[in-house]
């Protein structure tokens, strides 16, 4: 997952709002963060999920896990959601 810009060595990652480890749960490799898991990401819904959920017969009930950044800019605290490289 690609890192905001200019975001420096100073920053806090979580994954659906818990803090992650760096170098245990997540390793950063240039401009991105590379995580030891996979992290599951709802995908997009077909026809007939659609159909469900608008006639009340099913929701959506998938895993998805949003992963956060804090850091700093310019003195004020700054929040990012990353979203996945295929996305």
């Amino acid at each position: 997952m690609k890192l905001p810009p200019g975001i420096g060595d100073r920053y806090q990652v979580y994954v659906n709002g818990v803090l992650q480890e760096p170098g245990r749960e997540f390793d950063r490799l240039g401009d991105e963060l590379v995580f030891r898991r996979t992290l599951p990401q709802e995908g997009r819904l077909g026809p007939v999920r659609w159909l469900s959920m608008l006639l009340g017969i099913a929701g959506t009930y998938r895993k998805h896990e949003n992963v956060d950044v804090t850091y700093e800019v310019d003195g004020r605290r700054t929040v990012a959601t990353l979203v996945p490289k295929d996305s």
